[in-house]
């Protein structure tokens, strides 16, 4: 008998221009426009944005704004995640399943939310590429008692890696391709 093969549900995005394919989960929000925007509407950081679905924020403290995002640095002379970042001062090499990431990481809090920024720069990318973990939770402690739990930050992790970790670059085209 067979062993059964776990089927995978989760969604595909794929973009010819951009060069990438990804997977996430089906509930997952996509948005194709996204832009990073903390720099200033003159600096803005386009990307594809995957939003968590409203359901897995539902009576937690974190917020259904939290997602990851794929975005592009076309003119990074280095592709480090300090770059996409406005607070982050360096970056930390790391290597996972044979991808060397320049990883970056900034938190701040306002008002009793807490905004957490994980970037994952792709080392050698061209355009230099970025995944971005944006998690918005509000302090737990400013919730009336029984309210809210405490959201799963070890399974939202696991999920975001699992987006991270499927994203496939394809290499730039030939200096000799036909482009339009």
């Amino acid at each position: 008998e067979e062993p059964l093969v776990p089927v995978d549900t989760r969604s595909t995005y794929a973009s010819t221009t951009l060069g990438i394919s990804v997977r996430y989960p089906q509930n997952y929000i996509l948005d194709e426009s996204y832009a990073y925007d903390a720099f200033g509407q003159n600096k803005l950081i386009d990307g594809v944005k995957f939003s968590i679905p409203v359901s897995m924020a539902t009576g937690t403290n974190l917020s259904s704004d939290s997602y990851v995002s794929i975005e592009w640095l076309p003119r990074a002379l280095k592709c480090t995640g300090d770059i996409y970042l406005k607070s982050a001062t360096s970056s930390v090499s790391i290597t996972e399943g044979g991808v060397e990431y320049l990883l970056a990481k900034q938190t701040g809090a306002a008002a009793g939310n807490i905004y957490e920024e994980i970037v994952y720069a792709l080392a050698d990318s061209k355009p230099c590429t970025a995944v971005r973990y944006f998690i918005h939770s509000g302090n737990i402690g400013n919730y009336a008692t029984g309210t809210v739990r405490q959201f799963n930050r070890i399974s939202l992790i696991t999920e975001f890696d699992q987006i991270r970790k499927s994203l496939q670059l394809r290499t730039a085209p030939a200096a000799t391709s036909t482009r339009p």
